[in-house]
């Protein structure tokens, strides 16, 4: 075989690859027969018909096809392992010539990954702001939770108040006219955190069970109605009950409630837990971030446009399936975003995830990191445990979709790089700003 290589722009390179004229005509056989064997041709018993006719009654261009499909991996292989290529998608057929009798001439391009120059990514030394909760954390931990068991109790002995919620009759009316949608019976409206026009919920407010009276309000200029925005309306209203919000004290007996506790001392123990956990969560996530940041930032790569579009093609493929789950129509989210706009919006995104992912196995390959196969076996065993599962069932997966252990190994290789970050280099944390 003769493997001819010419450089190209931007990471490419077209390879000339003339394949032995023995070697082209008998994976061309092969492929005949093997083709053959699959047919029924009327006159000759299955796979016994001569190669003429096989040839006549599915194709020259057919039988080629099939020979090149088995000529073309173990070409490429080749020619990819002697050059030292590092190839980033799988070879381009810019054109062939299966002439029998004669070499075949392929004419391939292959895009290979650019080139990473890294400065620092050991022995580093950066300042990261610390992440802190408030002092009172705890107390609006608890807040939170005793809003869980609050309840409401009807009120007859008093007008409403902004703490209050209250149920109503209401109707609206622009002009003389009914507002479309305008209008219920016994709605419940929380006047302390009311999502309506502003002013609506106000003007309910020491007002007293049974009264029916009139507010008035305008409806704001960017209301997503754009027949009513802006314009005033007029809304009779009928307060038909008032509830107040009792919020309890945490006690044992509500303790008990949340979870495997005996105490409120417990329970508070197990939430003080909780957000350092928070804490030292965010604060890592800060450090990995700032580190990774400040590798990615300070290499040196160009990026081909065609690595790019790539990547925000599969960016833009995971929006449209996230929209279809959503229930949300692509060509509305298009219309509102603009497609030009939405196109470069993803570009840029694709552009920091390419461009880490590059750095990240310049990495990995300066400082040999590789996914072994303890590493694939314990995160299967980890996965089991976690589904409870069996680790066949999960070999099993992967044999039918390898996309699942491709995954597999990029979370692990993610991990590894994680760490070695982290352990070679040094994190300050600071005094956030604000």
């Amino acid at each position: 075989m003769k493997v001819d290589v010419q450089k190209k722009e931007n990471n490419f390179v077209q390879v000339n690859i003339e394949v032995e004229a023995d070697v082209a005509t008998q994976e061309y056989n092969k492929a005949c027969r093997n083709i053959g064997m699959s047919l029924s041709i009327p006159g000759f018993r299955k796979g016994k018909a001569p190669k003429a006719i096989i040839e006549k009654h599915v194709g020259i261009d057919r039988i080629q096809r099939s020979a090149l499909d088995s000529i073309l991996p173990k070409v490429f292989a080749e020619t990819i392992s002697e050059n030292k290529f590092d190839i980033i998608t799988e070879p381009i057929i810019e054109s062939f010539d299966f002439d029998l009798g004669n070499p075949l001439k392929i004419v391939a391009k292959l895009e290979l990954r650019p080139e990473v120059k890294l400065k620092e990514y050991k022995g580093m030394q950066i300042e990261v702001p610390e992440f802190k909760l408030p002092q009172d954390s705890l107390e609006k931990e608890f807040k939170v939770l005793a809003e869980r068991f609050s309840k409401f109790e009807p009120v007859t002995s008093r007008a409403a108040s902004e703490k209050d919620v209250v149920v109503i009759d209401f109707a609206g009316s622009i002009e003389g006219n009914a507002i479309k949608g305008g209008a219920a019976k016994n709605y419940q409206l929380d006047l302390g955190n009311s999502t309506f026009i502003p002013g609506f919920a106000e003007q309910i407010v020491n007002h007293s069970i049974g009264e029916e009276f009139i507010i008035e309000v305008a409806f704001p200029e960017e209301y997503h109605d754009k027949d009513i925005a802006g314009k005033p309306a007029k809304f009779e209203i009928k307060l038909n009950e008032i509830k107040e919000k009792i919020v309890p004290e945490i006690n044992d007996e509500i303790a008990q409630k949340v979870g495997p506790f005996q105490t409120v001392d417990e329970l508070k123990a197990d939430i003080q837990k909780y957000l350092e956990k928070t804490v030292n969560n965010e604060n890592k996530n800060r450090a990995q971030k700032a580190l990774l940041d400040k590798i990615v930032d300070d290499a040196k790569v160009e990026i081909p446009d065609s690595m790019v579009n790539r990547e925000a093609k599969i960016l833009m493929e995971e929006m449209q399936e996230k929209c279809k789950t959503q229930g949300l129509s692509w060509e509305q989210v298009i219309e509102s975003q603009g497609h030009e706009n939405m196109w470069n919006n993803l570009r840029s995104e694709a552009f920091i995830r390419v461009k880490n992912s590059l750095v990240l196995d310049a990495v990995a390959k300066a400082e040999n990191i590789t996914v072994e196969n303890k590493d694939f076996e314990e995160q299967v065993k980890n996965l089991a445990q976690m589904y409870k599962t069996e680790e066949k069932a999960i070999y099993k997966q992967m044999s039918q979709n390898p996309s699942i252990a491709s995954s597999l190994s990029q979370q692990i290789m993610a991990q590894k790089l994680s760490k070695f970050i982290e352990e070679n280099n040094t994190v300050k944390f600071v005094e956030e700003k604000i």
